[in-house]
């Protein structure tokens, strides 16, 4: 009990307000997926709160499947909601009541088709989307593994997206292969620049990739809420923002906490810039953590 006398003084002096006094000295449950901007977002704020004197556990969870867990409350906040795949869930989350949308991040959201500028000499209708009903195309981004159909790298299966689905309402001569990892994604893409090898591959913002390798997205025919509505995924991924989330049990139970993510926002070109030194430069992401908010006296803003 002292321990958590101590906590809710801390939550109290440091950050002040009758919304402060309120809040629960349980830990937050904030949700960890699988790629390295997720991870950051998270536990920037996970690790402000800690430095206000909150008790912060971070949980692994799938990036669809976790909605199940901000309903019942098993989960409480997720700093990451991508328009671009997640958007459904996240309605149907917020209908049932139990999930309240906390605002953007700051951060807006890309994920497509995306290849690197010296395929256009082996496909030069590109990058529209028609290129790759071309056989010459097709072979081009063919490789053993899928020939003769070509070989489009997709992100790891839990991330969603309906590629599948895609090739199969567009008619296109290509094999969806997905990626095992958000590493292993990048490591091929990598590799195979380096070589000048064909690869045509899932690609997100924000991310360090666009900054660094020279390349395109595929024009896919513009998205519409019908094309999803209707399930037929003929046309382009949504785009848009990157939204917080929580249980809606956290509103009351850490009024202070919830107030101060509702303000957190970051910029893509910080978040690229922070992706970067974790995944390039290899430093470690709680380093990375700390750095930031050692030098961002900004946070501070959050909690006033």
């Amino acid at each position: 009990m002292f321990k958590y006398a101590v906590a809710a003084m801390a939550s109290l002096s440091l950050c002040g307000g009758a919304a402060m006094a309120q809040d629960s000295p349980d830990p937050i449950r904030m949700v960890l997926n699988d790629w390295t901007g997720q991870l950051l977002s998270t536990q920037l704020m996970g690790e402000a709160l800690k430095r206000k004197g909150y008790s912060i556990d971070y949980v692994q969870a799938d990036a669809m499947a976790q909605f199940v867990g901000l309903q019942s409350g098993d989960l409480d906040v997720q700093m990451e909601v991508w328009a671009t795949t997640q958007k459904t869930l996240l309605d149907q989350a917020v209908a049932t009541g139990n999930v309240e949308n906390l605002g953007e991040s700051g951060m807006k959201a890309k994920e497509e088709w995306w290849y690197p500028l010296y395929m256009k000499e082996k496909c030069p209708g590109l990058p529209d989307w028609k290129a790759l009903l071309e056989p010459a195309c097709v072979k081009a981004f063919s490789t053993a593994e899928t020939a003769p159909k070509g070989r489009y790298l997709g992100a790891p299966v839990t991330w969603g997206g309906f590629d599948d689905e895609r090739v199969a309402a567009l008619g296109l001569d290509f094999e969806v292969i997905h990626a095992g990892t958000d590493a292993a994604l990048f490591a091929e893409l990598a590799s195979a620049y380096q070589r000048k090898a064909s690869i045509i591959l899932w690609v997100y913002t924000p991310h360090w990739v666009p900054s660094i390798y020279q390349g395109e997205y595929i024009q896919f025919p513009p998205y519409t809420d019908d094309c999803y509505k209707t399930e037929r995924y003929d046309c382009a991924k949504p785009s848009g923002p990157i939204w917080k989330v929580a249980w809606a049990g956290a509103i009351k139970k850490w009024p202070g906490a919830i107030a101060a993510i509702k303000k957190f926002s970051i910029s893509n070109e910080e978040m690229n810039a922070l992706i970067k030194r974790v995944d390039i430069e290899k430093e470690p992401l709680k380093k990375v953590v700390s750095g930031w908010l050692d030098a961002n006296e900004r946070w501070q803003e959050w909690f006033k």
